[in-house]
């Protein structure tokens, strides 16, 4: 395929081709998420299941790699498929719209994806995910938090439960470790230490993105380069455990 042909005289076609057979499953297509999904899209992984509730505002504009001016009030999960069948038109691409808990979630990972990406911000249903792609033996890899953060030198990859610094993982290790589970979860952290004044968000911004449902979250800012490293290094990760 003439437009992976950069990336397939650098891996090879047999890794290509796994790539190309590979099934991603996203929970959350926000900045660090949807970052993930572009750089999957564009190094040839053909099938994706992407989950999130949200849609596009103006506050995800400076961050969100489907943002713009054209997309406010589109759905992510439509945005970032659209994104990817504009890169990929052969690939697949299935889009749930739904925020994913217990009602939900099992089915979702019963299709077996060959890894699960967790882009999740929300501390219960994220834990609760990890917790279920545990026990069923699925391959993941975590986001923790990227908000508040402005050094890209900083980003790290390792186990979860061999983090530093990270508030989010800590958190997150306390559920699980309750819940028998010590290791096992790849995840991309940093260790940069947040800015306290960065957690107040300017007041006429403070409606855009909080949500109807369950607790009202916290506006947090967001340095553009971070997000994307994130999401960058996440896909990085995931082709080199795929190829």
């Amino acid at each position: 395929m003439e437009r992976f042909s950069r990336i397939i005289q650098v891996i090879g076609d047999d890794s290509f081709q796994r790539l190309q057979k590979s099934r991603i499953t996203i929970f959350g297509l926000g900045a660090v998420g949807a970052w993930a999904a572009e750089m999957l899209a564009r190094s040839g992984v053909g099938h994706f299941t992407l989950v999130d509730f949200d849609q596009i505002v103006k506050t995800n504009i400076n961050r969100h790699v489907c943002a713009a001016e054209s997309t406010i009030g589109i759905p992510k999960v439509e945005a970032v498929k659209a994104r990817i069948l504009d890169i990929n038109p052969k690939a697949e691409v299935k889009a749930l719209r739904l925020f994913a808990d217990y009602t939900n979630r099992d089915q979702i990972l019963d299709e077996k994806p060959d890894i699960v990406i967790d882009a999740i911000d929300s501390l219960g249903p994220k834990a609760s995910l990890l917790e279920a792609i545990y026990n069923k033996g699925l391959r993941v890899i975590s986001s923790m938090g990227a908000a508040l953060k402005t050094d890209i030198t900083t980003i790290r990859t390792g186990d979860l439960f061999k983090t530093t610094v990270c508030p989010l993982a800590r958190n997150l290790r306390k559920y699980l470790r309750r819940r028998g589970i010590d290791h096992g979860i790849l995840c991309v952290y940093s260790t940069e230490l947040p800015d306290p004044e960065a957690l107040k968000a300017p007041e006429e911004e403070a409606g855009d993105e909080r949500y109807q449902r369950g607790r009202e979250r916290n506006i947090l800012g967001t340095y553009p380069p971070v997000t994307a490293v994130f999401g960058i290094t996440i896909a990085d990760l995931a082709v080199k455990m795929l190829k």
